[in-house]
């Protein structure tokens, strides 16, 4: 299947993006997308001082001359992240100017423009100038509120714009850190045919082709994003636009992320820097896929047909308990609550215990033979992400292994979305798991 077909087959199960244009020196399309979807409408060019610089200010000036009532709003910080107080801040422009907002920058500004949007209930046209995450065309908008990341629900873009050249040219860590994003739909695959086989979670076979299908081939030149050749990027791009379309198809971020992500949204969570400066999204899910990467390959070593069903029932602990571990694990987290109302939600009974371990069981032969053709082994995602220019140890981000380790009761049960760790925990084998990827000869070893 080529791009263009992809990109067409794609289109049809997505819910709110309605054109998606990807080519070479195409800013220009902006006016003509703009009149066709908010004909009679003034728009508002939402940027900061890099993005007006590479991009900014090329398509606020095609709207003017295009006759469109247009006007411009920057942010100032050299350095910000999708934080609420931005959103207040864009909400305010919004609601000053009347206009549409054209977002022309990377994840944040598209995630702040696409919040504020829902708000004012209009969508938005996106111009993104860095392949560097798959939230332009996702369903909801991560936005760190009350000390936690979280996903607010709200639409994606009516329309893209994405100029290739543009994109190539954006600094060469962006890239790596859209190539890492972009992998890490290689382990949360796997998870999701976890959550699909126990039954929390099943998977939505259109949310699921629209990337599964092509992800390897998009991530096959890693050395061609590494040195920003169009075709490579274009294939990197089109990948991180599909995983949004799969979101908006499943309306939810499932078939884009799972356990991978959590790391990340940790650190991010607990204001982690490196050498001074916060750690790009796409960089901390690197260390985060590897990590599960390892963790799904020492996963598959297991004969889970043999699991004692009535064994891990009677060990199963209550409601009560696991509320209490949870506020035990998160109580000096920046959101102390988070765990309780996860796991509150996600909690099985016994009963749905011995449902879900029944299932893996009766199943494994064929559960493991599908994990084992959808993930990369840690060695070749390593590698994958050494040339296209990705962190690959934890060092690179400015964390140590010992620190990754100690996330991971954190990570089981900070999302109500079923995972591998919850699994684990269910079988009885959770601490074996863990500890085999820090053991001598594991990927983190210690």
């Amino acid at each position: 299947m080529t791009s263009e077909e992809r990109i067409a087959a794609a289109l049809k199960v997505a819910t709110d993006t309605k054109a998606f244009e990807l080519g070479q020196g195409i800013l220009g399309r902006v006016p003509a997308l703009f009149n066709e979807y908010f004909p009679g409408r003034k728009a508002v060019v939402v940027a900061d001082k890099n993005t007006w610089r590479v991009a900014g200010e090329a398509v606020f000036q095609a709207l003017k001359d295009a006759g469109i009532p247009t006007e411009k709003y920057l942010f100032k910080e050299d350095e910000f992240h999708a934080d609420w107080d931005h959103i207040e801040e864009l909400d305010r422009v919004l609601d000053g100017t009347g206009a549409i907002a054209v977002s022309v920058g990377s994840g944040t500004i598209n995630d702040l423009c696409k919040l504020c949007s829902h708000h004012h209930k209009q969508s938005y046209l996106t111009v993104p100038t860095a392949a560097s995450v798959d939230g332009y065309t996702s369903f909801g908008a991560s936005i760190t509120y009350q000390n936690a990341k979280q996903t607010f629900e709200c639409p994606a873009p009516v329309a893209v714009v994405a100029d290739v050249d543009v994109i190539a040219a954006a600094p060469k860590p962006m890239t790596a850190a859209g190539y890492a994003d972009l992998a890490a739909k290689v382990p949360a695959g796997a998870e999701w045919m976890i959550a699909d086989i126990v039954g929390a979670e099943p998977i939505q076979p259109d949310a699921w082709h629209v990337l599964q299908d092509c992800l390897d081939e998009l991530l096959a030149n890693p050395a061609g994003v590494a040195a920003g050749e169009p075709a490579a990027i274009a294939d990197l791009f089109e990948g991180l636009i599909l995983s949004g379309f799969a979101m908006q198809a499943a309306r939810s971020s499932r078939p884009a992320s799972c356990c991978d992500h959590l790391f990340s949204h940790i650190l991010d969570m607990t204001h982690h820097r490196y050498q001074g400066k916060f750690v790009s999204h796409g960089f901390q899910v690197a260390i985060g896929t590897l990590t599960m990467c390892a963790v799904l390959e020492e996963f598959l070593k297991y004969d889970l047909s043999s699991l004692d069903i009535d064994a891990c029932v009677a060990a199963w602990p209550s409601l009560a308990e696991e509320q209490e571990r949870a506020l035990e694990i998160f109580k000096d987290f920046p959101a102390p609550k988070l765990g309780f109302e996860q796991i509150t939600q996600k909690y099985s009974d016994a009963d749905g215990v011995r449902r879900e371990l029944t299932a893996v069981r009766d199943n494994w032969p064929a559960l493991r033979e599908r994990i084992s053709g959808q993930i990369w082994s840690f060695d070749k995602m390593k590698e994958a992400f050494k040339i296209a220019g990705a962190p690959y140890e934890p060092e690179h981000i400015g964390i140590t292994r010992e620190d990754i380790r100690a996330m991971f009761p954190k990570v089981q049960l900070m999302r109500w979305r079923y995972n591998v760790l919850d699994l684990a925990k269910r079988g009885r084998f959770y601490d074996q798991l863990v500890s085999s990827v820090f053991a001598p000869g594991g990927a983190w070893e210690i």
